[in-house]
């Protein structure tokens, strides 16, 4: 970001013969380099008050008359001088006295204020219109890079990868490590590459997740360490397409201006990819669908035109909760999550070709992925705090058995992933529902009425009969009565519910009602 223009410093202004200035005393290198933002001229005793910061002022001494070889006058005033913010001081000799006053050079050295001589045939007047042209120049220079910079970036917008190069184009014209952050916070373009530390890049990705996460256009400047940054987001609020990260502090007004052409193209181009990526979900949907039905040679067919190979069998097939929200029109915040998960698989996809497909199915994502890899299911899962279900190693046959049992898993596991051999274990009773519940209570509803009316025990009974596989004297030794008591009770029970115990669906239907009834 430089420029051809002299920076108007006092080591410029130092350096104009045609001024003749002398620095009094020495002065150090970073003092002569702080931009001047003008040149004043004051013989207040205190001109603070009508003073602002980055000045050089010019006075010929008139205020310390009488001061004789008093320290302190000088003293006072050039603490007032540097309490102010002023970067410089000019002393005009021969109009009220010969030479710099040694007190006042002293007061100067021990402040770390800049001491100069104007002399005689220097008017102030010159000193300050020489600073001025030096402003001019300066932000006409600013002005002028500015404009080449815009130019070369809209050139290198029109390359084939539009994006990277106006990224690495910024970069350059900035001198400084530019990177873009997709929707899902990962870092998919940066020049200089590997230009940041790797603890800096990890806390810069926290930070950029961190402002995704909120979902409100914004910029904002952070320090890393000893670094500054600079965070501007893409894409309409609630919407972010992702944030362009700068490693540098304030930028001036011309250096905002080429960073606002960069965001406002970059927007513009990640929107017109929105068609684009919209037509590649439906695809992706649409091949899922020609999974489900048990015909792969479609789906492996285009895919492998699109977007490499599918996983090869065997695969697991994973699914996570509805992404979409409750409506049947999605909220901006679920539509966000869901591009921003749908981005970070698709960049896991071209990093791991040939080991993940997925797509978009009633509001859910169902991912498949190559058997014993499945470290991006538990990624997405811990990423974006959602819920998913892995199913048992399937082939492309068993796809829709597989995503059955992908989504019991999902429903019935209480950790972020859940697989079905997990759930599979507790077996068929373990996933009966609320409305099987319902359906118990009501069959066995005759027995507890029975029992609370007429002081009779059988559900106990009907309950220890089953566990006992049916035996009449198990039952009896674990109830602890006689075995003709259990055959009495049992035919009570037939009368009760208008039963055949003797029939094993019979007997099937109540052992389930009760498991049932005791979820």
């Amino acid at each position: 970001m430089t420029t051809d223009a002299d920076v108007p410093t006092l080591r410029a202004l130092l350096s104009r013969p045609d001024l003749q200035l002398r620095l009094a005393g020495g002065a150090r290198d970073d003092l002569l380099d702080r931009p001047v933002r003008w040149v004043h001229s004051s013989d207040l005793a205190d001109p603070t008050p009508f003073l602002s910061e980055g000045l050089v002022l010019l006075t010929t001494g008139t205020q310390f008359d009488g001061a004789g070889e008093e320290r302190a006058p000088y003293r006072d005033y050039v603490q007032r001088l540097s309490a102010r913010g002023v970067v410089g001081l000019g002393f005009g000799t021969e109009v009220v006295r010969h030479g710099i006053p040694p007190a006042l050079e002293e007061a100067c050295a021990s402040a770390g204020m800049p001491l100069f001589e104007v002399p005689y045939r220097t008017p102030f007047i010159a000193v300050a219109r020489a600073n001025a042209e030096a402003i001019a120049a300066q932000a006409y220079a600013r002005r002028s890079w500015a404009l080449a910079a815009q130019r070369a970036i809209a050139l290198a917008a029109l390359r084939p990868d539009g994006l990277g190069a106006t990224v690495a184009e910024l970069a350059r014209q900035l001198d400084t490590w530019v990177g873009m952050f997709d929707a899902a916070g990962e870092l998919v373009r940066e020049h200089p590459a590997g230009g940041l530390q790797a603890a800096t890049a990890a806390a810069l990705h926290d930070e950029v997740g961190g402002v995704l996460r909120r979902g409100a256009r914004a910029g904002s400047a952070l320090r890393i360490g000893d670094g500054p940054f600079s965070l501007q987001t893409l894409g309409r609020g609630g919407h972010l397409r992702g944030v362009i990260a700068i490693a540098a502090g304030d930028l001036d007004q011309e250096g905002r201006g080429v960073v606002t052409a960069v965001i406002a193209m970059a927007g513009l181009a990640l929107e017109q990819q929105q068609g684009l990526s919209r037509a590649r979900n439906a695809l992706r949907a649409g091949l899922i669908q020609s999974l489900l039905s048990g015909d792969s040679s479609l789906a492996r067919r285009i895919a492998r035109e699109m977007w490499g190979a599918l996983p090869a069998a065997p695969v697991d097939v994973a699914v996570t909760e509805v992404l979409t929200g409750d409506g049947a029109r999605p909220t901006a915040s679920a539509r966000a999550r869901l591009d921003a998960i749908t981005e970070l698989l698709e960049l896991r996809g071209d990093e791991r070709r040939g080991t993940l497909f997925f797509g978009r199915v009633e509001g859910a994502l169902v991912l498949i992925v190559r058997t014993g890899e499945r470290a991006v299911i538990d990624e997405i899962a811990e990423r974006f705090e959602i819920r998913v279900g892995v199913s048992e190693p399937a082939g492309y046959d068993g796809i829709r058995s597989a995503l059955d049992q992908a989504r019991v898993a999902r429903d019935r596991g209480t950790a972020s992933v859940t697989a079905f051999a997990d759930i599979g274990r507790a077996g068929v009773l373990s996933a009966l529902s609320a409305d099987a519940r319902a359906l118990a209570d009501a069959q066995l509803r005759p027995l507890v009425d029975n029992d609370r009316t007429q002081g009779t025990a059988l559900l106990t009974t009907l309950r220890a009969w089953l566990d006992a596989d049916c035996s009449h004297e198990a039952c009896a030794r674990a109830l602890g009565v006689h075995r003709h008591t259990v055959r009495t009770r049992l035919a009570h029970i037939e009368r009760v519910l208008g039963l055949d115990l003797g029939s094993f669906p019979v007997r099937a239907e109540l052992y389930a009602a009760l498991r049932a009834a005791e979820g």
